[in-house]
């Protein structure tokens, strides 16, 4: 039974504030609306197209009069593609938006006791911030609403971009992306005109055919650009004609790689990428640290701004160079290897075997000699004997991933009960959850926001705890 279609259409409404999600947020008659794409201040109908019993969730189907704060996107793609949702807002908008969300899950929802949280630490750059892209391709690319489909020519029928919204088989064509410098866009642009001209089946993904699939492009602050490009089946002579093609138009490209992914599903990190030209890795650098990123390595994606998160870890940590510090959820050591000049013994702990020999290969090739690391799940890992073994912690770091710690990690924690806790977290609402039980044991006395990914919704927070006397 398909669901029946809410014909309410709200007029001259004003747009009060920013709320969760990237939306927006409003009142009538009592009863919060949630508003996609909307800034404070905007006057506008909104159709709804969602009614609950205490909330409502529209779009704007006309802007009766634009905010004073509302600025134009600078994207072409806004509002269909699902990124950059803010563009209509000020940066400095975003930035309390920001503070206000970690505030929200901390104090409100989360009811712990916190200092004055810090403004947002904004990004040094709201565009081309980012280290590294995926780009779909697809045989039948979205269309737009102005588009005609009867009257879209065959060759135009293929699209090499990112998902839309929440259709997993639908894919925008992407013209310019403003998140990746260039030649990301060129690059993608350039392998879109050959696979047409050259009659390259682009994927199809609901039926699961068709030979070219997806590609990342990863870079470096020091010019660097890795490539990686993903086929459904081998076939030796088109792969050549397109590597040594991309080869000879962009000798930038430093790394060259390619995946023959059978598999029905787009991951690759199952896979082994194939280098075809180049070098095995890219590399990163960090106050004279040098990171190695290879075709399946975790590296922060906005790389200036992963300096100043960690400098606001270091700060938190308060090392003074006798320390023995866990840094918990390790990835590829980064943060590790930034806080060992004030450390006497860095013990990092990942998950996933392939970031810890890149994490073992970056501090031998930094001449780091007091970090050990080791790979499993945290849960498995952090436990009495291995504390015993490697040494009680002065201080924690943790990064976990979005769904935050185990309960028994967090048990482990405190019986280890070290002095300070630096607690890095993409999503401040886990985060909230597992501060709830550290702050058993523990008191919060910083909490830093950091802008990873402007012109969205999403946050990083840094939280510092010490050990109650």
């Amino acid at each position: 039974m398909s669901k029946k279609r809410i014909d309410l259409l709200l007029e001259n409404v004003t747009i009060e504030s920013v709320a969760a999600e990237g939306k927006a947020l409003t009142h009538v008659d009592g009863m919060v609306v949630f508003v996609d794409f909307a800034v404070p201040g905007d006057v506008v109908d909104i159709q709804v197209y969602k009614k609950k019993k205490n909330y409502m969730e529209g779009f704007i189907k006309r802007i009766v009069k634009p905010s004073e704060h509302r600025l134009e996107p600078f994207c072409q793609h806004f509002g269909v593609c699902g990124g950059c949702r803010w563009q209509p807002l000020p940066y400095e908008m975003q930035l309390e938006a920001k503070r206000q969300q970690v505030e929200d899950q901390l104090v409100r929802i989360g009811h712990l006791e916190v200092p004055e949280i810090r403004p947002t630490l904004p990004s040094e750059r709201i565009q081309y911030y980012r280290n590294k892209l995926e780009f779909s391709a697809s045989d039948k690319r979205w269309l737009l609403r102005d588009e005609d489909p009867a009257a879209v020519p065959e060759n135009d029928r293929m699209g090499l971009g990112f998902h839309v919204g929440k259709f997993f088989d639908k894919v925008l064509d992407i013209k310019q992306c403003h998140l990746q410098p260039e030649p990301s866009n060129a690059i993608r642009l350039f392998i879109k005109q050959f696979c047409i001209d050259n009659g390259y089946e682009f994927y199809n993904i609901r039926e699961n055919h068709g030979y070219f699939r997806n590609m990342f492009v990863r870079n470096t602050e020091t010019g660097e650009v890795m490539l990686i490009l993903i086929f459904a089946y081998e076939d030796e002579a088109r792969r050549k004609a397109l590597l040594d093609a991309l080869i000879a138009r962009f000798p930038a490209i430093s790394s060259l790689y390619y995946v023959i992914n059978e598999k029905l599903n787009d991951s690759i990190s199952d896979q082994s990428p194939i280098l075809y030209y180049g070098n095995e890795a890219i590399y990163e650098e960090m106050e004279g640290l040098r990171f190695k990123i290879g075709p399946k390595s975790f590296y922060q994606t906005n790389s200036l701004q992963a300096y100043r998160l960690y400098s606001v870890a270091r700060e938190f940590a308060a090392l003074t160079g006798n320390e023995v510090v866990y840094d918990l959820y390790t990835g590829t050591g980064t943060i590790a290897q930034f806080v060992s000049r004030k450390a006497s013994k860095v013990v990092g702990i990942e998950y996933v075997p392939e970031a810890i020999e890149d994490a073992k290969f970056n501090a031998q090739a930094n001449g780091i000699d007091n970090c050990s690391f080791f790979a499993g799940d945290m849960k498995d890992v952090l436990k009495e004997a291995f504390i015993q073994k490697h040494g009680k912690p002065d201080v924690i770091i943790l990064d976990p991933p979005r769904a935050g710690i185990h309960p028994d990690v967090a048990g482990v924690i405190l019986k280890a009960a070290p002095r300070r806790m630096v607690y890095v977290s993409c999503n401040p609402a886990s985060q909230a959850r597992d501060l709830a039980i550290l702050c058993r044991d523990y008191r919060i006395t910083a909490v830093q926001p950091v802008d990873m990914f402007p012109h969205t919704m999403h946050v990083e927070n840094v939280v510092a705890l010490e050990r109650k006397a």
